[in-house]
């Protein structure tokens, strides 16, 4: 299989172990606190730990709290353990194979969006980044993800939210009604970053 036939959060995930195995374990990331090593820490952790799942997905809600504690601890653990260069080839390895979240199908839900994201917030928190030029086929897959991560961006803006693909002419979603309306326009990749949260360096107009 060639690298371009890979599916996309597989290639992903590759880029950004060799980005975190080339930069080391104390170099910034876009992620408030966290080193690569955090970031390393926190991938082998959703990979393989589905005790500390929970708390990623309902870290934002009061529920949640006790969970996300966990998860944070089980981190905390696999960070202050574990050799820097195990985590990354961990990170490189993925999930167990009797794990759902290591077959393809599952993972193209699951991962594409998590290391997109994580592989550009190891990225531009280094000096001299520059937005990748991805191509057409790419883009279309990350707007999907676009597409979900969308709902969440929208509850935080007043009124109407509109994502705006820049490369292609007239692909938009909207969300909610009313006024104002918030219009945001970018590449796909550009749009992700902005809707997890990653406003400060995403290209976005």
């Amino acid at each position: 299989m060639t690298s371009s036939s890979r599916p996309l959060a597989a290639r992903e995930r590759a880029a950004l172990a060799d980005l975190l195995e080339g930069l080391g374990p104390s170099a910034p990331t876009r992620c408030e606190g966290w080193t690569t090593a955090h970031l390393a820490a926190h991938l082998v952790a959703r990979d393989r730990r589905p005790d500390a799942m929970p708390g990623f997905a309902l870290e934002t809600t009061p529920v949640g709290r006790p969970f996300a504690a966990w998860a944070h601890r089980v981190e905390d653990r696999l960070r202050a353990g574990t050799p820097y260069a195990d985590l990354v080839a961990r990170v490189r390895s993925g999930p167990p194979r009797w794990l759902p979240t290591a077959w393809p199908p599952v993972a193209a839900v699951v991962d594409t969006a998590e290391y997109a994201i994580h592989h550009e917030d190891v990225r531009r928190a280094q000096p001299g980044w520059a937005p990748r030029a991805l191509p057409r086929e790419v883009q279309d897959q990350l707007w999907g993800n676009v597409v979900f991560f969308g709902r969440v961006a929208a509850g935080g803006v007043p009124g109407a939210l509109v994502l705006r693909r820049s490369d292609v002419p007239g692909v938009e979603r909207h969300y909610g009604s009313g006024t104002p309306e918030t219009v945001v326009e970018g590449e796909p990749l550009e749009l992700l970053l902005w809707a997890s949260g990653r406003r400060d360096v995403a290209r976005v107009e």
